[in-house]
């Protein structure tokens, strides 16, 4: 594994899942690869308990795997069908969300401040200066699933909310294959499904997320016909 820079966040414990993380989505840990937390501590420059901890949270994010006697593996890459029901999955979910985020924003006294609120969420960062691979998409897969996620939110039903976020498949997806092309469009991608919600028409709002998802899901097919 690549050595990294000793964590110097404020908060330790956050530094460390990054850093962690980072490994997990750059294929520094390789997928299936089992982690040696004692190792990693060390290349860390850090005690073994931060790094637990990383894990715990990493396992929840689907992004590792326990198992007794075992220890943590790396989760494996989506195969075709697992990423075909994930899209399946969020073309379920999202256009859903949407529709109903639409009709409750709408009658809102004042939408205004809902809808500043959803443009704010739709903008995305492109590739950090100086950085390369995840660290340079970091803080773009954040305000992406940002902006889903508050879709949801905005759909007034927790369960609804709850799936979305649980699916957590902007890690999942961003494993597998980043075009630089990603950033703007996504963007554009995101301000018509705002525009869509502003303009009151909860049913043009649904059939944005889902143009959008269909989209996304297009420009990572070329990984599975070059994996």
């Amino acid at each position: 594994m690549e050595v990294l820079r000793p964590a110097r966040r404020t908060t330790l414990a956050d530094d460390v899942y990054e850093s962690v993380r980072t490994l997990v989505m750059d294929h520094a840990v390789a997928p299936g690869e089992r982690i040696n937390i004692e190792a990693l501590a060390r290349q860390l420059q850090v005690s073994p308990t931060p790094v637990r901890e990383a894990l715990a949270r990493l396992e929840s994010d689907g992004l590792v795997r326990k198992r007794a006697l075992a220890g943590y593996t790396a989760t494996p890459l989506l195969t075709r069908p697992e990423f075909d029901e994930l899209v399946e999955m969020r073309l379920i979910l999202e256009p859903v969300a949407t529709e109903r985020a639409t009709r409750r924003i709408a009658g809102l006294p004042n939408p205004a401040e809902a809808l500043d609120q959803l443009r704010g969420a739709a903008e995305l960062p492109g590739p950090a200066p100086g950085t390369e691979g995840f660290a340079a998409i970091a803080e773009f897969t954040n305000r992406d699933a940002r902006f889903h996620h508050l879709v949801a939110e905005r759909a007034g039903n927790q369960l609804l909310h709850d799936a979305v976020v649980r699916l957590r498949s902007h890690l999942h997806l961003f494993r597998l294959y980043f075009p630089a092309t990603h950033h703007g469009i996504s963007a554009r991608e995101h301000h018509r499904i705002v525009d869509a919600v502003a303009a009151g028409d909860p049913d043009d709002a649904a059939a944005a997320m889902r143009a959008h998802l269909l989209a996304a899901r297009d420009r990572q097919l070329p990984f599975f016909e070059t994996a």
